[in-house]
C-alpha cells in the first residue's frame, strides 16, 4: 500500500447511529443483499466489454456502467434500500441526510418515490447545478457551513430537533446491502472468468457490499480497493490498524473525498478486501478519456478510479489473458473541469513528456532545436515519429532562450532518457513531466512583455497538423528575421492554433507579405492589438 497523504490523526467524529453491526458476516450481508429493495429507483446496469482498452492492455475489461443510473451514480442504490426498510412513522416524519453530490440526489429521489421528506444539509461552498439538482428531485436543502463536516454535525443536530431519520451516505448496514446489489448483477452478467473486481473508496460504502457478496458467493475473485493517493483514509486506516481522520484531503475527486471512513465499513474493508491501491491525478484524467474512448461517455474522476486501477494493477504485475471488473461509480462531471482533464489526460497515459529546454539565443538556434526534436530516437519502441505537443516561448535574454516543450512519449520512463538525449546535443532540459507547478501553472505563463523585442509582429497562425509544417515555416522566412515569440499547444485536432512574434525590419515590409503569400498557412495579424499592446509589447 502507498502512504502519500499527510500524517492522520486519530478519529475525532462520532457514529450518527448505533449499528450493532459489528457481527455481520458476508452469509449475514448476502441475506440482506438479496433482499434488498432497490429497483424501484434503480436499474441493472450494463457490464460493457471495454474492447480498445482491452487490446491495449491485453486482459478482458468489464466496466460496470452506474454512471448510466437516473442520478448518474450507484447512491440512490443504498440510499433506497434503507429508506424502504424505515417504518411508516419513520417516513412520515421525513429523513436527512448531509451531501454535497450523488448521495444527496439519492435520498431526494428515494425520497420522492416513497412519498417521504427529504432534507439536504449542503456546504456553502457547494456548486449551485448540485444544489438545483436536488431541489429538482424534490429535496429541502439546506445551506450551511464551508465543509462537509460542517454540514454534517448540523443535520445530526436537526435529525433530533424535528425527530427526522439520518440517511448515511456509507456506514449503515442497509446502506452497505443497497450497493451489494451491483456484486450481484456481476456475477449474474459474468458468470465465467473474473479475476479481480476493482472498487473505489470513498467512505467505504460501495466495497463493503461489494467485497461481503463476493467473499459469500465466489471468494477466489479478488476485491481490490481504490483511492486518490492524496484521498486514502480507508489505506492509512488499514495500515494503521485504527480508523484514523485526515487533516486534509484533495478535493479533485470529489466524490471519494473522505476524511474519515465508517466503523463498519472499516471492520468490513480490513476483513475481506484483498488488496488496496493508489491512484494519481493524472493516472485518473487518462482513465477518463480511456473510458470515453470506448463508451462515449464522460464519467466523473470518482467514477474512473477503477478504470485507473486496472492499468496501473497490468502494468505491475505484468498481467496478461485476465478478466477484470470495475465499476464506473458516478458521472457528475462538472462541464468546466473537462479542459484540466483532457490536459493532463496525455501526461497520465505517458504520451506526452514536459521539459524546460535553454538554447542559445542567436539565429538559426531555433531551426536546429526543431531538427533536434524531430530526429529524436523512439528508444526501441514502434512508435510512430515522435511529434512536438506543446512549445512555448518568449525572448527575454539576450544570451539564452528558455522554452516550455512538450513532446509525445509511449512509456513511463521516456522522459528521463528524452532529457538526457537533448543535453547530450548541447540543449540543456529539464525534465517537468512529474511537475504540478509546471503542469498546472507555468505552462500558462510562459511569456510577457520583452525590451529585446524590437520590431516585432504579432501573427495568428493556423498550421496543419501534419510533419513538416513547422520546418516549412523555418525555411520560408528569411535568415535576418528572429522569433522573439513563439506559443503552440496540440489541441487534438487536425490543425494547430499558433501564436507567433517575428522581429521584422520596417524595411522587409514587402518581403514579409510575400513570406506570408508564399507560406499559405490561414494568418491574422495581431500587432495592433490592445490586449498585445498592454501584456506583450514594451
Amino acid at each position: 500500500m502507498s502512504n502519500t497523504t499527510p500524517k492522520p490523526r486519530a478519529s475525532t467524529l462520532r457514529k450518527p447511529t448505533s449499528l450493532n453491526s459489528g457481527d455481520f458476516t458476508p452469509a449475514d450481508y448476502l441475506k440482506r443483499i438479496l433482499n434488498a429493495k432497490v429497483y424501484d429507483v434503480a436499474h441493472e446496469s450494463e457490464l460493457t466489454f471495454a474492447k480498445t482498452l482491452s487490446e491495449r492492455l491485453g486482459n478482458h475489461v468489464l466496466l460496470k456502467r452506474e454512471d448510466q443510473q437516473a442520478v448518474f451514480s450507484f447512491k440512490l442504490r443504498g440510499a433506497y434500500n434503507k429508506m424502504a426498510h424505515l417504518s411508516a412513522t419513520q417516513l412520515k416524519k421525513g429523513v436527512i441526510c448531509a451531501s454535497a453530490g450523488n448521495h444527496a440526489q439519492g435520498v431526494a429521489l428515494g425520497a420522492k418515490t416513497l412519498g417521504s421528506k427529504a432534507v439536504i444539509v449542503m456546504p456553502i461552498t457547494t456548486p449551485e447545478l448540485k444544489v438545483q439538482a436536488v431541489k429538482a428531485l424534490g429535496g429541502q436543502v439546506i445551506l450551511h457551513g464551508e465543509s462537509y463536516t460542517d454540514a454534517y454535525e448540523h443535520a445530526l443536530e436537526l435529525e433530533k430537533k424535528k425527530g427526522l431519520t439520518f440517511v448515511h451516505p456509507f456506514d449503515d448496514p442497509d446502506v452497505i446491502a443497497g450497493q451489494g446489489t451491483i456484486a450481484m448483477e456481476i456475477l449474474r452478467q459474468c458468470p465465467g472468468r473474473l479475476d479481480a473486481i476493482f472498487v473505489a473508496i470513498g467512505g467505504g460504502g460501495l466495497i463493503s457490499g461489494v467485497a461481503n457478496y463476493f467473499k459469500a458467493v465466489r471468494p477466489d475473485v479478488r476485491v481490490i480497493g481504490v483511492q486518490m493517493n492524496d484521498s486514502d483514509a480507508m489505506m492509512q486506516s488499514i495500515q494503521a490498524g485504527h480508523r484514523v481522520s485526515l487533516s486534509d484531503v484533495g478535493l479533485f475527486s470529489d466524490g471519494t473525498a473522505v476524511k474519515l471512513v465508517g466503523q463498519e465499513t472499516f471492520r468490513i474493508s480490513r476483513n475481506l478486501v484483498d488488496d488496496f491501491m493508489s491512484v494519481d491525478t493524472d493516472e485518473v484524467c487518462a482513465a477518463i478519456k480511456d473510458i470515453f474512448i470506448d463508451t462515449r461517455s464522460i464519467v466523473e474522476p470518482a467514477g474512473a478510479l477503477a478504470v485507473a486501477a486496472i492499468k496501473k494493477y497490468s502494468a505491475l504485475h505484468k498481467a496478461k489473458g485476465q478478466t477484470f471488473a470495475a465499476i464506473l461509480c458516478g458521472a457528475n462531471m462538472n462541464f468546466d473541469r473537462l479542459r484540466f482533464v483532457a490536459e493532463r489526460a496525455e501526461v497520465g497515459e505517458h504520451r506526452e513528456a514536459l521539459f524546460a529546454v535553454t538554447i542559445p539565443e542567436e539565429r538559426g538556434s531555433f531551426k536546429q532545436f526543431c531538427q533536434l526534436l524531430g530526429s529524436l530516437p523512439t528508444f526501441g519502441s514502434s512508435a510512430s515519429p515522435r511529434q512536438v505537443t506543446e512549445f512555448n516561448y518568449r525572448m527575454n535574454d539576450s544570451a539564452v532562450a528558455h522554452v516550455f516543450v512538450g513532446l509525445t512519449t509511449t512509456k513511463a520512463t521516456e522522459s528521463q532518457k528524452i532529457a538526457r538525449h537533448l543535453s547530450q546535443h548541447g540543449f540543456k532540459a529539464l525534465d517537468l513531466t512529474h511537475d504540478d507547478l509546471a503542469k498546472e501553472h507555468i505552462r500558462h505563463m510562459v511569456g510577457g512583455a520583452s525590451s529585446l523585442a524590437q520590431d516585432e509582429r504579432l501573427l495568428r497562425f493556423i498550421f496543419p497538423e501534419r510533419p513538416g509544417a513547422l520546418m516549412k515555416f523555418l525555411s520560408t522566412m528569411r535568415p535576418n528575421w528572429n522569433i522573439s515569440l513563439f506559443h503552440y499547444r496540440n489541441q487534438g485536432a487536425d490543425y494547430g492554433r499558433i501564436l507567433v512574434g517575428l522581429q521584422v525590419p520596417k524595411a522587409d515590409d514587402k518581403p514579409f507579405k510575400t513570406f506570408l503569400k508564399v507560406l499559405g498557412y490561414p494568418c491574422v495579424e495581431e500587432t495592433q492589438n490592445p490586449v498585445y499592446q498592454l501584456f506583450l509589447k514594451k
